[in-house]
């Protein structure tokens, strides 16, 4: 009913900046937080950064500073900048919108995405 679908990884030296973006689509009614988690091999997935409807953001100690979260409401699309990467940031980079859709108007769902891989060699 609703997907959620990720862009923008990738293979980048230590240093480097990328930029993820993620979409959400469906029958959605209202989005409420939307948010970057990621997961490397053998460690549990962890929040990067997230951002409420309003605008209020929240970021992980280890990012905070090097990343940036940004959202059009308008194309329910969330972004991360993220800038002097380095290489313990290599993971796979998952976005989670918070979503209210037709079928549930009144509660919202957490819907995920599939992933996309940042590599950052040293």
């Amino acid at each position: 009913q609703v997907q959620v679908v990720e862009s923008g990884g990738g293979l980048v030296q230590a240093g480097g900046s990328l930029r993820l973006s993620c979409a959400a689509s469906g029958s959605i009614v209202r989005i409420n937080h939307m948010g970057w988690y990621r997961q490397a091999p053998g460690n549990q997935r962890e929040l990067v950064a997230l951002i409420t409807n309003d605008g209020i953001t929240n970021y992980a100690d280890s990012v905070r500073g090097r990343f940036t979260i940004s959202r059009d409401n308008a194309k329910n699309t969330v972004y991360l900048q993220m800038n002097s990467l380095k290489p313990e940031d290599t993971a796979g980079y998952y976005c989670k919108a918070e979503t209210a859709t037709t079928r549930t108007p009144f509660r919202t769902v957490d819907y995920w995405g599939q992933g996309t891989q940042v590599t950052v060699s040293s």
